[in-house]
């Protein structure tokens, strides 16, 4: 459970302007830190489900502020991130027509030797 102390010091942290308490970059962080509380919880408390299954939620709403903040304001976003220290997903890229084409004939020059 974040300690109200905690929270007030995310919130200083990470605000946006004087009195700011809801901004994307604030809720992302405020999840961050109750990530990082129920991971070392579940670490001690392996077969607690109900904590992870809040666990799986509030990383899910965490994934849906950031693609919203990233939508909105990519600077902002790329900022948050480095400092959160979170990871992200590449994008997949589907490769061109042409990219397909030759892979296909290097596969079968290899095939038939």
């Amino acid at each position: 459970m974040l300690t109200k102390r905690k929270k007030q010091n995310v919130i200083k942290k990470y605000q946006t302007h004087e009195g700011d308490t809801g901004s994307s970059q604030v809720q992302i962080a405020i999840l961050t830190t109750e990530i990082d509380e129920l991971v070392g919880h579940l670490k001690k408390h392996h077969k607690d489900h109900s904590s992870r299954r809040g666990l799986l939620r509030k990383v899910g709403e965490r994934r849906r502020l950031l693609r919203y903040l990233k939508k909105e304001d990519v600077k902002a976003w790329e900022a948050l991130v480095i400092d959160l220290k979170l990871k992200q997903a590449k994008k997949l890229v589907k490769p061109s027509k042409k990219e397909e084409t030759v892979e296909t004939a290097d596969e079968s020059k290899t095939s038939a030797k």
